[in-house]
């Protein structure tokens, strides 16, 4: 199962015993983001003009499109390459219609979403699926974020959640147990599809140190 995100492009997770969770570092493709916005901004603000671009702009987005474009790539490449390492038959994808919509996120955290082409990396990690032969499913991800995979609480609304998420990106089950916040979503994302994924001892398998990715 895929939590896509913004620090951490993706969250790989699966049900499969000894499999570890992984990280691919999305900080990069953040940095050279806001690098391309607070440049174009700058530019921008010495022309007139209805249109406001130049070539220097048009440049500066072409780079930084062909830099998004090899940096999803890569990332889609590593993960269908590890499902086929593994032997994982299906993969489920979690997907907010919301993201570029979200404005209680603050306008900082919107425009970082905005910049990210989530829909085109499961596009592509789809179409390479689709290739050698993995399902993909698109699965709706609410409620998995702020729910707990440690508890086995149902990926739904409740009227009190069992954990919580807590600093530095890790989220807290009611018994105390700390797992990757974005690990817990990736689960709970699976869980969502198929509730049956998980046994509890295979969840807690889940709560080790996730391998991180950097493809920068």
């Amino acid at each position: 199962g895929i939590d896509l995100g913004v620090d951490n492009l993706v969250a790989l997770t699966s049900n499969q015993p000894g499999f570890r969770p992984l990280l691919v570092n999305g900080r990069p493709l953040k940095s050279r983001n806001q690098y391309y916005n607070k440049l174009k901004a700058k530019l921008q603000s010495h022309l007139t003009g209805v249109n406001r671009t130049s070539r220097r702009i048009q440049s500066l987005a072409d780079h930084r499109n062909r830099y998004v474009e090899n940096y999803l790539h890569n990332t889609s490449r590593l993960i269908v390459d590890l499902l086929l390492e593994k032997g994982i038959g299906t993969l489920v994808i979690g997907k907010n219609d919301g993201w570029k919509q979200e404005v209680n996120m603050g306008k900082q955290n919107n425009q970082k979403f905005v910049n990210i082409p989530h829909a085109k990396l499961i596009s592509q990690i789809a179409y390479k699926c689709e290739l050698v032969g993995i399902k993909v499913v698109i699965q709706e991800e609410s409620y998995t974020s702020k729910t707990s995979a440690l508890d086995l609480e149902p990926p739904c609304k409740q009227s009190e959640y069992a954990g919580q998420r807590v600093k530095r990106g890790l989220f807290k089950s009611k018994t105390g147990c700390v797992i990757n916040a974005d690990v817990n979503g990736s689960i709970q994302i699976i869980r969502k599809y198929l509730p049956e994924a998980f046994t509890a001892e295979g969840v807690v398998s889940c709560a080790v140190q996730p391998l991180l990715v950097n493809l920068a």
